[in-house]
């Protein structure tokens, strides 16, 4: 779930100091988690749909507030975390039910799994760059809200959903990967 501006972080500039440390789209963003916790505590797949949609729908609309009324400082941070806790939730209920064998789950998130890695890592090394939001993690992100629609619908497409997300989340991550390349080679040239 990466809306356009909210999550496109970029490095801290000069003006970083003048964006508020939390936001109205910040509100949105932190819908997320309740709605995380409901789709678990939900018995039928109806109201885990629309929590879902809930989710997908409070995506598009922090990326809209922040552009309205402008990002804050936190967004950048708070985004990808609300929208990495919301798919393990979910993919841990699609999990504990059966809808996914665990090695189809875990590749279904590894793009996740190994961003977090990443973003924590930095936070430990006390790094502030963060790379920008990348349309190869969008089309992971859509194809993760699909594969859950394909659970929750019980559609035998399920599997086949899990694998092609797997797929575009390992070249997601090879795409990351060359970022964050840019990204360090960026900041070594202009440490010289």
């Amino acid at each position: 779930m990466h809306g356009p501006s909210h999550t496109e972080p970029t490095e801290p500039r000069g003006g970083e100091q003048a964006r508020p440390r939390v936001g109205l789209a910040d509100a949105v963003t932190a819908l997320r988690l309740p709605l995380a916790a409901g789709f678990v505590l939900a018995g039928d797949p109806l109201t885990r749909l629309a929590l879902l949609a809930a989710a997908g729908a409070s995506d598009l609309v922090d990326g809209a507030v922040a552009r309205r009324v402008g990002g804050s400082r936190i967004g950048p941070v708070l985004d990808p975390i609300c929208d990495r806790l919301f798919m393990a939730a979910t993919f841990l209920v699609v999990a504990v039910e059966g809808g996914l064998a665990f090695v189809e789950v875990l590749g279904v998130l590894v793009r996740d799994i190994f961003t977090s890695a990443a973003f924590f890592a930095g936070l430990l090394r006390h790094r502030r760059g963060v790379v920008p939001a990348k349309a190869s993690g969008k089309a992971v992100t859509l194809a993760q809200l699909l594969t859950l629609g394909a659970f929750l619908l019980r559609t035998p497409l399920v599997h086949p959903m899990a694998w092609l997300t797997t797929a575009i989340a390992l070249y997601a991550l090879y795409d990351y990967n060359r970022a964050v390349r840019a990204l360090q080679a960026r900041g070594r040239a202009g440490g010289t």
